[in-house]
């Protein structure tokens, strides 16, 4: 484009001069910048050049005011910036369209008494200023015939800048380019096809400092400085601003991550004292100092873990100490959390203007590319106007092959875990071939982490990981592709269609591998003599005799913690490494020269799907705590210590690291908390299994009360009840070990049986090595346990949703009084 600026005349020097770098104003200083567009003029673009000048020229006739500033006046000598106003005629016209929500008289309903002993919450309160306690208004929908009706003091100040911006990206957005063809529109393809090099608006301070401009409200530095930098963690979070300064869509993420994290706190402490009452009485544990005892679980010799590789081994190698269960409690805390968040949720809609949101989303705000694809036209009953759809026979082919991909991708994860399986079953007998003069006999810590099992499971659980990360990289690009495939309607339509496939994916990628432990592992082992074999060549994986629960927190604490790690590195480092080259050149210019739109426009851009992998992140989390809770109570203690960092990195990147986002709308956290609702119910289930079938509770539970033959109900002698016996010399040739994979000690004795785990009648008894009556008894157990469990847990749940109404009483009597307001302050208009 030929230097030519519009509505401002010619810059000068001297006018570059005196104008501050901080500056969100046009050159006339009071026309206030609202949106940046940047292009590179190149020498053959002569087309790009036609569609900026159309493209610019509709703009002008919808009534924005432009202004551009020349490459010459730019850092780095190449780039164009213009710079859009929108005048209180559009911003009014607009406001209509989208029925934005504004005041119209001070709320009367007088508030509630303060709360006792709320001076005990001042340390972690922001000053006042901070948390922009609004004036409490009633609103209602905008109305440009009517303005009289609303309280508008100053129209330049009337819409905030996060209000200004979203009407901006809203005109740009269906604003044609081309004059043959008025189906090309919209600034998103104009960004595709290299027609503008960005789009945003502009943050209106450095964050480190005040702007210069008096007029300017330098929101962004009271963000990060009270709000982005980790010495302010246990501050509270100064919502209205963020609303304020970033949209609706943006705080509700950050009031629903704070609300969670508060609530991880209460989930945090229930953990610690399962822990800690776990670490308290495990001298306690007879069964334990059983497996620990040289004269006990010293002199019990066990069967070979595997075949040919792996010599007979004693009991007290595996010394070692199950958790306490407190997942009942735990479960119900986080069943608090969904239903209090309810209601913190209405809050925020009511306050936020946010309520009847969704329809206005649904009717009026159509997606452009779905407008650009779908050619067919039909009458909306609702607007009674024409607009675009899909016909049903093209929404049925997208739907079938965009789920036969779906399906594909869980396949392959499936078949990666079965190849880590296989990797498992291989591996163990190297393991346990190499280890076998190792030590593990004595009674110390080394001696009860380095086994075969442990270096297996470690192992396995880092290949694992690494597999979930690169399936995770490519699935995100195909999850995103077959979504525009099927062109949903709506923008929130795109994002529900969107987290499903995300989620469905993820949950089968992270957690597959600790369903194998918790549920599959040793479960299909067979016994000495008839064992079972993978693809008829490994053998099938046996528990220790304390159950697969430690092994299952191996791996539930690599997966877990080994995500967070790698996510907060890239959360922080990858956008602080971009900026920090793409701003190299500029450092080393005078500040008159790196104006607020260059500053802007080096910085990274959040884009449309940013806020969904922070929510995506968050919600596999509350999984890993929420379904195997049973087996690593200090799981929720490592979220929240993770979630504290994860909200003061997010508000640093925000604030210091991200272009301003264009802000958008939101009523509620969207389909994510009818997923977090079916985590929380499903992990009744697993939890249930997780200590039926996976832990030693329930046979221990029925050898002290029902097998116990001493006077009193201890559980002594139970290690080697839970244990079967088996005749060496019925060992077949192919599974016994082979020369030299003995250790030294079974030659030096007399040793003619061995011990495995099950129930199982010894040789010699006239049904020998079938199950006997205790391992039918203790598997009805373990089923009473989950149906009652179960049971318990779901009434408790329900019961808790039920006594918790959805939406506060004063915010469903403020609703109604302002209904109400409206009808009869309209009618009075009339």
């Amino acid at each position: 484009m030929n230097d030519i600026f519009k509505n401002g005349g010619n810059q000068t020097p001297s006018d570059k001069q005196q104008q501050s770098k901080d500056s969100v104003y046009f050159r006339d200083g009071v026309r206030r910048i609202d949106f940046i567009l940047s292009y590179i003029d190149d020498k053959d673009g002569e087309k790009k050049q036609d569609r900026r000048k159309e493209f610019e020229a509709n703009l002008q006739k919808v009534g924005l005011e432009l202004e551009t500033e020349d490459k010459s006046e730019s850092e780095d000598g190449r780039t164009y910036f213009l710079k859009i106003h929108v005048p209180w005629e559009v911003l009014a016209t607009y406001a209509d369209v989208l029925k934005i929500k504004v005041p119209f008289k001070a709320n009367d309903i007088p508030d509630k008494k303060d709360v006792p002993l709320s001076w005990l919450c001042t340390p972690y309160r922001l000053p006042e200023h901070v948390m922009q306690p609004e004036p409490d208004y009633f609103t209602a929908t905008f109305d440009k015939s009517k303005t009289d009706f609303f309280l508008i003091e100053d129209k330049e100040t009337f819409f905030p800048p996060s209000t200004r911006n979203r009407i901006v990206y809203y005109i740009l957005s269906r604003c044609p380019y081309s004059k043959e063809d008025k189906d090309k529109k919209g600034i998103k393809r104009l960004l595709n096809n290299g027609t503008y090099a960005a789009a945003f608006p502009l943050h209106d301070c450095r964050y480190w400092t005040r702007s210069r401009d008096a007029n300017c409200e330098s929101e962004r530095y009271s963000l990060y400085k009270y709000w982005a930098r980790f010495s302010s963690f246990y501050k509270e979070q100064p919502l209205n601003l963020i609303r304020k300064y970033y949209g609706e869509k943006i705080g509700i993420y950050f009031a629903w991550l704070g609300f969670y994290t508060e609530m991880l706190s209460y989930a945090a402490v229930v953990g610690l004292l399962c822990f800690i009452y776990g670490v308290a009485t495990f001298d306690e544990n007879v069964w334990s100092k059983e497996i620990c005892n040289d004269t006990i679980g010293g002199q019990i010799v066990m069967c070979p873990l595997c075949d040919k590789k792996c010599g007979y081994w004693k009991l007290s190698t595996t010394c070692s100490s199950s958790w306490v269960t407190c997942f009942c409690v735990f479960i119900n805390v986080m069943t608090l959390f969904l239903e209090f968040w309810k209601r913190r949720q209405a809050r925020l809609e009511y306050e936020w203007d946010l309520v009847d949101f969704e329809e206005e989303q649904q009717q009026l705000q159509l997606r452009p590319e779905y407008e650009t694809k779908c050619t067919h036209r039909r009458l909306n009953r609702v607007t009674q106007e024409m607009e675009p759809y899909l016909p049903l026979t093209s929404k049925c082919a997208r739907s079938v092959l965009s789920g036969a991909t779906v399906l594909f991708w869980i396949s392959l994860i499936i078949a990666c875990i079965i190849g880590v399986i296989a990797y498992r079953l291989a591996v163990f007998a190297a393991f346990a071939s190499i280890m076998k003069d190792s030590p593990t006999n004595k009674l110390d810590v080394v001696g009860t982490l380095i086994t075969p099992q442990f270096a297996t499971s470690v192992t396995a659980s880092c290949i694992n990981f690494v597999i979930i990360m690169i399936l995770n990289f490519l699935y995100e690009r195909v999850a995103i592709k077959i979504t525009d495939m099927e062109v949903p309607k709506t923008h929130v339509e795109y994002e529900n269609k969107l987290t499903v496939k995300m989620f469905l994916f993820q949950f089968v990628n992270y957690y597959s591998s600790c369903f194998y432990v918790a549920f599959f592992k040793g479960k299909f082992v067979g016994y000495p003599g008839d064992y079972a074999y993978m693809f008829g060549k490994w053998r099938n994986e046996e528990c220790e005799p304390g159950g697969c629960l430690i092994e299952l927190t191996t791996q539930l604490v690599i997966v877990m913690v080994g995500k967070q790690v790698w996510g907060n590195i890239q959360e922080a480092l990858v956008p602080w490494l971009c900026n920090w080259w793409v701003s190299r050149s500029a450092r080393n210019h005078p500040e008159s020269l790196y104006s607020r739109w260059e500053q802007d426009h080096d910085l990274q851009t959040f884009s449309q799907l940013g806020l969904f992998y922070e929510y995506l992140e968050m919600v596999i989390q509350f999984g890993f705590i929420t379904l195997f809770v049973a087996s690593f109570p200090l799981a929720p203690l490592l979220a929240l210590m993770n979630n504290i960092l994860e909200v003061r990195v997010d508000a640093w990147k925000f604030t210091t690291q991200f272009r301003r986002p264009v802000a958008a709308k939101a009523h509620s956290i969207g389909a994510w908390d009818e997923i977090l609702n079916m985590i929380a119910v499903f992990s009744v289930v697993t939890n249930a299994f997780i200590v039926s079938f996976t832990s030693d509770m329930i046979p221990r539970l029925v050898y002290k009360y029902a097998y116990h033959l001493g006077s009193e109900s201890t559980m002594e002698g139970y290690i080697s009840n839970s244990l079967s016996i088996f005749n060496i010399s019925e060992i077949p040739v192919e599974n016994r070990p082979e020369e030299g994979e003995n250790p030294d000690w079974f030659y030096s004795s007399n040793i003619t049986t061995c011990r495995y785990r099950d129930y199982r009648y010894p040789p010699g008894h006239e049904k020998q090595y079938t199950h006997t009556m205790q391992f039918w008894h203790i598997l009805a157990a373990k089923l009473a346990f989950i149906i009652i469990m179960e049971h318990v847990v779901f009434v408790v749940k329900f019961f808790v949703a039920w006594l918790i109404p959805d939406v506060p009483s004063d915010v469903k009597a403020r609703t109604k009084r302002e209904h109400y307001l409206i009808q009869e302050l309209l009618i009075d208009l009339c």
